[in-house]
């Protein structure tokens, strides 16, 4: 049986060989900052994922790892069936950036069975990361119709202040997250905007953009 530290070694050589500098320059220019970044995109990640068996110790080892390859292989090897509640609220409090998070969603946290328990619960950390990571999660399990039941805004306790906030990836996943719960309900979406309306005509310009940025979405969606 191969040993693990060939296993990497042999993911980073594979890593090395397909190194595109310029696309890894660009990242840092966009802030995603890695101790190490090969510049290989989604796809190609996926593809070299497919390559080895999936297996728990070989994903936390990844996990652990500042690569930014191997940090997303983590995502696609680790067993969804061996991933449990207590590993996912560590692995929240561990996401560097907004790359990751919406690369460990999408690829693991979404498929496990117990994700919307997790959403809900992160949605309402008092951590702004961890409910960033949350109100991600539930856009992602609402877009694959995997949350099971209604959702409403009263679900989250920090909603309200978090579309207003200075934090960016806090700020766009709240909304995000207020945009698909309005999609479910047209009187969800009425509730909503009536909580925001106070911000149609405020000086402050995060408070008029969450308003219009709403407003223009259920306008869209319900006509």
């Amino acid at each position: 049986m191969e040993k693990q530290e060939d296993i990497i070694r042999d993911i980073r050589t594979r890593c090395r060989m397909a190194m595109n500098g310029m696309a890894s320059a660009s990242m840092r220019e966009r802030g995603l900052t890695y101790k190490l970044n090969f510049g290989l995109v989604i796809q190609q990640i996926k593809d070299l994922a497919g390559q080895y068996e999936a297996n728990a110790e070989l994903a936390e080892t990844l996990w652990k790892e500042e690569t930014r390859e191997l940090k997303i292989l983590s995502t696609f090897l680790f067993p969804i069936d061996k991933f449990s509640p207590d590993t996912a609220n560590r692995w929240v409090t561990e996401i560097p950036n907004q790359e990751m998070r919406e690369q460990v969603c999408l690829n693991l946290f979404q498929e496990l069975p117990f994700a919307d328990q997790l959403a809900i619960a992160w949605g309402n950390s008092e951590d702004e990361n961890i409910r960033t990571s949350g109100y991600w999660l539930l856009v992602r399990l609402l877009l694959t119709k995997k949350f099971e039941g209604v959702l409403t805004a009263d679900y989250f306790s920090h909603i309200w202040e978090d579309i207003i906030t200075e934090n960016t990836f806090l700020r766009n996943s709240a909304l995000l997250i207020l945009k698909h719960i309005g999609r479910q309900s047209k009187d969800e979406a009425n509730l909503i905007l009536e909580k925001v309306s106070i911000y149609k005509d405020d000086q402050d310009l995060l408070k008029q953009e969450a308003y219009n940025s709403l407003d223009f979405e259920f306008e869209f969606f319900w006509g």
